[in-house]
């Protein structure tokens, strides 16, 4: 029988295999850290920093004079936020956009189900050339769209008057319209982004199993049924996608604005982006980026109720 001292079980294990070196560690932890090092930089420079010291800026007089001496300027706690929203036209902003939200987001969505649902049960034939007709005007610019839609909405000689022309109906100065400026934004809005919701509800329907909806037919549900019981429940992740994407944009909406109306008539298209730019132009840079940080918190709320609501059960 071979007896086995402490200090031979000792050597034995000094002579084991460690883990893992701890040099090879440090050389991996290293060479991943100088991988992601540009990132880092370019995050800290151009995102965490502007970030960090606008809301900074938010809490102080700051105007567009005082970029030469930045450290000059006086701290006003809250002051600009009371300002921003005492303010009666940034009030009457934050009710353009929340009518333009509350109005378009559904509107585009149904839209878009629409599509998806005509293009996976009905359309067969040049399906690829629908899903390109129908997704062209998001990748289309802003001002190319601006264009095309102040041509149909012109109240002379545009393609829709014309159009109510032929049936004896007189329309609207669309665009100078206190009562139809905005419904005319919405529907280009919708006309423009409603395509990329629809490649969503697309991937959508046709990740459901077929057997599914025949199961529900066999049971004696009509279509209606079938895709208010069947289908709508098994898309509920993706109208959430749909709708917190969609809905973000929305509450950011500045170009259809600023491209066609100005903000106009009388401040009825005046959206809160866009009136934070007015100020960030008029110098107040200070009260600009309350502005902006009241707009970042609504969209916050706005996505937490929507994942609330829209959640899986």
């Amino acid at each position: 029988m071979t007896v086995v001292t402490d200090k031979q079980s000792h050597a034995v294990r000094r002579k084991s295999p460690p883990g893992r070196p701890r040099r090879r560690v440090t050389r991996e932890a290293a060479a991943a850290w100088i991988l992601v090092l540009p990132f880092v930089v370019l995050f800290l420079a151009f995102t965490a920093g502007p970030v960090l010291g606008s809301f900074g800026m938010s809490f102080t007089d700051i105007k567009q004079r005082d970029l030469r001496t930045p450290f000059s300027v006086n701290g006003v706690g809250f002051g600009n936020y009371v300002k921003a929203l005492s303010d009666e036209t940034f009030r009457k902003a934050a009710f353009n956009t929340a009518y333009f939200v509350i109005v378009g987001v559904p509107l585009t969505l149904v839209v878009a189900l629409g599509a998806a649902v005509l293009l996976d049960r009905g359309i067969k034939r040049f399906q690829a050339l629908f899903k390109v007709a129908y997704y062209l005007p998001v990748v289309t610019s802003i001002v190319a769209i601006a264009v095309i839609w102040r041509f149909v909405l012109s109240p002379d000689n545009g393609l829709l008057n014309t159009a109510l022309g032929w049936v004896g109906i007189d329309g609207p100065n669309w665009l100078a319209s206190k009562t139809w400026a905005m419904p005319s934004l919405i529907a280009m809005a919708v006309w423009r982004n409603f395509g990329s919701a629809m490649i969503i509800f697309l991937a959508g329907l046709q990740g459901i199993p077929q057997s599914v909806e025949e199961a529900g037919q066999i049971d004696g549900a009509g279509p209606w049924q079938r895709f208010r019981y069947l289908i709508l429940p098994l898309l509920r992740l993706t109208i959430l996608f749909n709708c917190v994407t969609m809905g973000i944009g929305y509450l950011q909406f500045f170009e259809e604005p600023f491209v066609m109306t100005k903000g106009g008539p009388l401040d009825s298209t005046l959206s809160v982006s866009m009136y934070t730019y007015n100020q960030f132009g008029f110098g107040n840079y200070g009260l600009a980026t309350s502005m902006a940080y009241i707009l970042f918190v609504v969209i916050a709320v706005v996505t937490f109720i929507q994942f609330r609501l829209l959640r899986e059960k």
